[in-house]
């Protein structure tokens, strides 16, 4: 059992997961069976989530964008049959990020309708010390769910960019999206600056969740079985982003930056307060 392993051990597979490597090559590097590993990782990472969000409170945000992510347990909506748990298929990881800090105070891992976006921006309206300018694309949900939950105690704008695949020079078959011909603004609630309605990034933020949660890799088998294991692993990510690792731009942590935190965290310390 993991809760059996040196604390030095554990350090050293968490930081491997957090980093993006997959479980089987931790239990290579490490000799400790992927079992262990996955129970280490889920205990960590629903710890991690439990500290999280008792710190991330009464924030001074100033700017925060939203976004989500695709990823998707045991099996893609198209193969889903008839019979299957409700949560095998799409999942989408909607995440809020402070554009000055790079902090990110809540994430929320559902289904892409109604209810989950409304329990997100919920989350997000209650971590907050002030009014903020709020920045968001397109999806249709946004727009009713914020002016509920703040009403005009917001200044809110959306981005919506058009993209081509027909410019010289773009790779035929390239799996990604094209290049970013438009991009239009628009003020939604409130006096939103045009210059800071924005998602980039927390369009930039997905591309870390994808390079250090080893599930969310697009094209592997590494994805999630389970949406509690998946939980875990994108707070154990946030846990890591937040507290431990340092940001080449801002030469510290988010946390820190962001001052719900006296210092930078190192893993050992959180499987200290987790007991994982």
């Amino acid at each position: 059992m993991a809760n059996h392993l040196p604390i030095e051990k554990k350090a050293q597979a968490v930081a491997a997961l957090a980093e993006g490597t997959s479980i089987r090559s931790v239990e290579r590097m490490m000799g400790v069976h992927r079992d262990t590993i996955m129970r280490l990782g889920v205990r960590f990472g629903e710890g991690c989530g439990e500290f999280l969000e008792g710190m991330m409170h009464d924030l001074p945000c100033e700017k925060i964008e939203v976004d989500e992510l695709w990823g998707f347990i045991g099996k893609k909506k198209r193969n889903r049959k008839e019979g299957d748990p409700s949560e095998l298929g799409d999942v989408w990881t909607y995440v809020a990020i402070d554009p000055d800090s790079k902090a990110v105070p809540c994430w929320h891992a559902g289904k892409r309708g109604f209810g989950d976006t409304h329990a997100f921006i919920r989350d997000l309206s209650g971590r907050l010390a002030n009014r903020i300018q709020l920045s968001s694309d397109c999806l249709a949900s946004y727009a009713a769910v914020i002016e509920n939950t703040f009403g005009a105690d917001i200044d809110y704008g959306q981005i919506v960019k058009t993209y081509s695949t027909s410019a010289e020079g773009y790779p035929a078959g390239k799996y990604s999206p094209g290049y970013v011909v438009s991009a239009e603004r628009t003020p939604m609630i409130g006096n939103p600056k045009i210059e800071f309605i924005g998602t980039s990034h927390a369009e930039r933020q997905n591309l870390t969740m994808r390079m250090h949660i080893r599930r969310l890799t697009r094209l592997t088998n590494a994805f999630s079985k389970k949406l509690a294991n998946f939980k875990a692993a994108v707070a154990l990510h946030f846990a890591y982003y937040n507290l431990v690792k340092r940001h080449a731009t801002i030469k510290t942590t988010p946390a820190l930056a962001l001052g719900v935190t006296h210092k930078q965290w190192t893993i050992e310390e959180l499987l200290e307060l987790t007991g994982a």
